[in-house]
């Protein structure tokens, strides 16, 4: 829980910045997605609920008021042209935009909206100051990308003087961006007039302060494993990087396992379709997968089956709660606090830069026979992409076997 907030002796300008450094931070630290519009009750899940009652109190703002001034909807439309412009091809292809993100991103209501109000704020911004909101058609030539960029650094100005922290810009840029390289992706655009915006900016991104577990806590946690589904648990979240919810409904049909790239496919994933290679672990899989069929002619096929779930496996909270169970009877805290299944995923990632680092030392030698001091040069320019793969690999299994001190490797 947060530190005691005297909220009332707080100014609006404190608020704001008690939001982008500490609140922001605690919201995505509990998982909540910050392209949504947080809700009061998130807000009292992460002790922070005391910003509300001075809101209204003392500043005579609403919440839904006050997150318009960091980058989020006041109140988002249901309208079916938010848009307030006058330019059609504009608000058609805002439009379709829109129903791409609903039909095919499988997003939130929440986060659709607010990314509507985003792209609304900015139109309607464009409009006021170039006295039209011709977003599209000038994008075919890219003889008028200079005029176009200059265009578009006019509201990003704007915006500038008018959002207060530089998260909520970023926000902004990210979402307008996202716009024009779908305009891209279907040929309706030349270019990007915000692509290089960013860089014309002092903006900062704020640092997340995500908490990873240390190959010594992973060790722990492995070793007070005594049951051959838990065990597969924590190699799904530490050793394979997966998410909570991917580990619980993780089916045999995603297994690809004989070819010499031993992998998991995701025809779904948070940021689409992909593959997660199987570096270490490969035979626990495959014992779990023996066991599993030998214990039930009837076997759904899941990994983490659950007869009780209308899904036939279990959620993702139940893996949260086995992981935190074992943590907990490991005697593993981060930061005072019981480990989420997250910072699992955390470890693999920070597992993995690491075991580039590794990579790159090793190749100072080869670098300096070439007349570098640039180690990447070398894994860049030398070596083939199947050689880089395999060599990353290499090294990430070997900082993997450290970490769950075990013989077992694909």
């Amino acid at each position: 829980m947060p530190e005691q907030i005297n909220w009332s002796q707080k100014s609006l300008d404190e608020l704001r910045h008690v939001w982008t450094v500490d609140i922001e931070p605690a919201l995505e630290q509990a998982g909540y997605d910050l392209n949504s519009r947080p809700t009061y009750q998130q807000l009292l899940d992460v002790g922070y609920g005391g910003i509300c009652y001075t809101l209204r109190e003392h500043h005579d703002l609403t919440l839904s008021e006050f997150l318009a001034t960091v980058g989020y909807s006041a109140d988002p439309s249901t309208d079916s042209n938010p848009w307030d412009i006058d330019d059609e091809t504009t608000i058609d292809e805002l439009n379709t935009y829109i129903r791409t993100l609903d039909q095919r991103r499988n997003l939130a209501e929440s986060t659709i909206s607010t990314k509507r109000s985003r792209l609304a704020t900015y139109a309607s911004l464009y409009h006021d100051i170039h006295g039209s909101a011709d977003l599209v058609d000038r994008l075919t030539d890219l003889e008028t990308q200079p005029d176009e960029i200059e265009r578009v650094l006019a509201v990003f100005d704007e915006l500038d003087r008018d959002l207060e922290s530089d998260a909520s810009k970023l926000r902004y840029l990210g979402d307008v961006s996202q716009f024009y390289e779908h305009l891209q992706r279907r040929g309706k655009a030349a270019y990007n007039p915000a692509g290089t915006i960013e860089m014309e900016y002092g903006w900062q991104r704020s640092e997340p302060d995500n908490a990873a577990l240390s190959s010594q806590q992973v060790r722990r946690i492995y070793d007070v494993v005594d049951k051959a589904s838990d065990e597969l648990l924590v190699l799904a979240l530490c050793a394979w990087g997966l998410r909570r919810n991917e580990v619980a409904a993780l089916h045999v049909s995603q297994l690809v396992l004989e070819e010499e790239d031993p992998h998991i496919r995701f025809d779904e994933r948070k940021n689409g379709p992909g593959t997660v290679a199987l570096i270490y672990g490969r035979e626990t899989l495959n014992d779990r997968l023996d066991a599993l069929g030998a214990s039930d002619r009837e076997w759904n096929g899941y990994l983490f089956p659950s007869t009780a779930a209308e899904d036939g496996h279990i959620v993702g909270e139940t893996v949260q709660a086995r992981f935190q169970r074992l943590a907990e009877r490991a005697d593993v805290r981060v930061r005072g606090q019981t480990p989420t299944s997250k910072m699992g995923r955390r470890f693999w990632y920070t597992t993995y830069l690491d075991s580039q680092t590794d990579l790159l030392e090793n190749l100072d030698e080869i670098a300096a026979d070439q007349g570098s001091s640039d180690p990447s040069v070398v894994l860049k320019n030398y070596l083939s992409e199947e050689e880089r793969r395999q060599y990353r690999r290499e090294f990430m299994r070997e900082r993997l076997a450290n970490a769950f001190e075990s013989q077992d490797s694909c």
